[in-house]
């Protein structure tokens, strides 16, 4: 599908499963579980879909999945489908290999969005993508070398650390037009600095939602992660960014939603809702 200059495309980097319960926090599960239905252990399927966005000469990657780095422990634990992490496997489905990706979004530096980012080539961890600029807020760069006791377990130092040794990161600050017409958005709710490209399209734009609002069952203001550091800060920004994807025609792109990747959104007796799948 095409926004403005650019041809976005939905691409799937691992099948997982995770607790429902810490997916939804304090939502009851007699109200979640209708939308997203648990398994005998309370586990609930969970997709890790990145997007890929060309043109103007780019082929731009946001967030590249758990990787292929993970213990059989994390592996078990997650119940990580084997082979679902193949980045080559989904970027040839496009055309592309590792070396055609020209950037690389991270929107934040929890191991299930930014783990493919590097790889193990004799030994050696390696960036995954090797003619690629990885753009990563500060803020978050500092928080994942300080973590809180909510979010230590999924910092992993290999999966950026090389990136930084290697001199391909860009640590940038703040909202900005990072390309054109791909506007950078900065949240603090899930995670400091956490950022969403927002490709900007003449009649509706796409809004790339990361944790801010994993699923398309998260909509609602008041659903959210037990995972979210900051969840009052987080409502205000999910309140604040759905008033504005209504009134700017957005579409929203959910990376972990085991069946929708994308979605319109609209308003109905003062709640906010999917209106229709978009394919991307």
């Amino acid at each position: 599908m095409k926004f403005g200059d650019y041809e976005c495309s939905s691409v799937e980097l691992g099948s997982f499963a995770i607790d429902g319960g810490a997916m939804f926090g304090v939502v009851p599960k007699v109200l979640w579980e209708k939308k997203i239905p648990a398994d005998e252990k309370n586990l609930i399927p969970m997709k890790a879909r990145s997007l890929l966005i060309q043109g103007k000469g780019k082929n731009i990657l946001v967030d590249t999945g758990p990787g292929n780095k993970l213990s059989e422990k994390l592996i078990k634990i997650y119940n990580l489908i084997k082979g679902s992490t193949n980045i080559d496997l989904s970027l040839s489905k496009h055309g592309l290999d590792c070396g055609d990706i020209t950037d690389v979004i991270i929107t934040h530096l929890h191991f299930d969005h930014t783990g493919g980012s590097t790889f193990i080539k004799d030994g050696i961890i390696e960036p995954t993508f090797p003619n690629a600029t990885y753009y990563l807020q500060k803020d978050q760069f500092e928080a994942a070398l300080n973590p809180g006791l909510r979010d230590v377990s999924s910092y992993m130092e290999e999966n950026f650390m090389p990136l930084k040794e290697a001199g391909v990161l860009r640590l940038v600050e703040g909202p900005q037009e990072l390309f054109c017409g791909i506007e950078i958005i900065v949240t603090m709710g899930h995670t400091s600095g956490q950022q969403h490209p927002l490709i900007k399209g003449e009649k509706s734009s796409l809004f790339f939602c990361a944790d801010l609002i994993p699923t398309s069952a998260h909509l609602p203001v008041t659903w959210h992660m037990a995972y979210d550091n900051y969840p009052l800060i987080l409502m205000e920004e999910k309140e604040r960014l759905l008033g504005r994807a209504l009134m700017e025609n957005w579409i929203l792109f959910f990376q972990h939603d085991q069946d929708v990747a994308a979605a319109t959104v609209r308003r109905e007796n003062n709640n906010i809702m999917c209106d229709h799948a978009v394919l991307i």
